[in-house]
């Protein structure tokens, strides 16, 4: 299962939409390019149970 979500670029500050895999588990750390500036961003991932929903936290990677 898939869910979309969305992050703030730390660096341009531009929204970012994400597919999440939640098979990755409840809570995920990875690093994805901005589709704007294309500078690298940490993501920490963490899935409500239950909902079709994720939080994500962006810092520098």
């Amino acid at each position: 299962m898939e869910i979309e979500a969305w992050y703030t670029c730390i660096y341009c500050f531009e929204q970012n939409d994400v597919v999440v895999d939640v098979t990755g588990g409840m809570n995920q750390v990875y690093v994805e390019d901005c589709q704007v500036c294309c500078r690298p961003n940490r993501l920490h991932i963490s899935i409500r149970p239950g909902l079709r929903e994720a939080d994500i936290q962006a810092d520098e990677a």
